[in-house]
């Protein structure tokens, strides 16, 4: 069985979703005898945003010299993301949405006649097999109810992005209002942490 381990904070070991993942990762590995885990740390190793010349290339013209090894890359982290059996993720909440650097990661990953089609009913996922596990830290609190719900762009489009691929129950650790506070940083953390370890086997 195959884990891929994906970071994007770009906090380093100051990031509370790298913990969380790492925790996450630790957990799995103790309970999957033999499994197999490769990394990925989306700040260290970026992929470059999507351009004109990205979209004409994938629609079969000839790639501009420049871009070779960047959609070499992209083809990679595709190929990596399809191998997988499980994908475990750490997204920190950035200005209310994803990093920038998991977006460039998610644009190369949705690609039509992999990961998902087009049918008479509409987009059908092809990646429906996978378990994905995030791990989300934010500064504040979003949840249903809170008076920042409505900014909360995090979770709920980690869950559309997945589940438009066919991924329709992605699993979700957070740690939230890590900023408000030490006190209740130290209680997010020590939440998400427990609930990691308390993870189902792979």
């Amino acid at each position: 069985m195959k884990l891929l381990h994906l970071d994007s904070s770009v906090l380093g070991p100051h990031s509370v979703s790298r913990q969380v993942s790492a925790a996450i990762v630790d957990r799995l590995r103790q309970s999957t005898p033999g499994l197999e885990v490769s990394y990925r740390d989306l700040t260290l190793t970026p992929l470059a945003h999507l351009t004109g010349s990205h979209l004409a290339a994938g629609q079969g013209a000839a790639p501009e010299a420049s871009l070779r090894e960047d959609i070499a890359a992209g083809q990679a982290v595709l190929e990596e993301f399809l191998a997988a059996d499980i994908v475990v993720l750490g997204a920190p909440m950035y200005n209310f949405t994803i990093p920038s650097q998991l977006k460039a990661w998610i644009d190369r990953i949705l690609v039509v006649g992999k990961t998902f089609k087009y049918s008479a009913q509409g987009a059908e996922g092809l990646a429906g097999h996978k378990r994905v596990i995030v791990a989300l830290s934010r500064g504040g609190y979003y949840g249903p109810g809170t008076p920042a719900a409505a900014g909360e762009h995090l979770e709920t489009y980690l869950r559309w992005v997945f589940g438009f691929i066919g991924i329709k129950s992605p699993e979700f650790i957070s740690a939230d209002g890590i900023q408000i506070g030490p006190e209740h940083r130290e209680k997010a953390v020590a939440g998400a942490l427990k609930a990691a370890s308390d993870l189902n086997a792979a």
